[in-house]
């Protein structure tokens, strides 16, 4: 037999829940509003030479990136130089589309 009257139990649960629930909103906002804090910089980036490139049908990201890695090089240091240039999320390209590359 429980020493909690069957009201103060739902009352207790009641609040417990109301207070995760509270709890995970304020760190949502937070993480909201602090989040972008945390990567950004008050320093201006190096600038960065670079060429438009239209991609031509059937063309890869790594296949350009080849063309262009110094010998000895790793292809995949250059084809995650040029997803960053471009903010590409993924290594998909379209035929047409125009990306920026390394000046080399």
């Amino acid at each position: 037999m429980s020493i909690y009257a069957p009201q103060t139990v739902e009352a207790r649960a009641r609040r417990t829940r109301a207070g995760r629930v509270l709890g995970v909103t304020l760190l949502l906002v937070a993480a909201a509003v602090l989040g972008p804090q945390a990567f950004a910089s008050d320093q201006p980036g190096e600038p960065v030479a670079v060429n438009a490139y239209t991609v031509a049908a059937g063309e890869t990201l790594w296949d350009i990136a080849a063309s262009l890695t110094p010998s000895g090089a790793d292809v995949r240091d250059m084809i995650r130089e040029i997803q960053h240039l471009n903010s590409m999320p993924t290594t998909d390209l379209a035929a047409g589309e125009q990306i920026y590359l390394p000046v080399q």
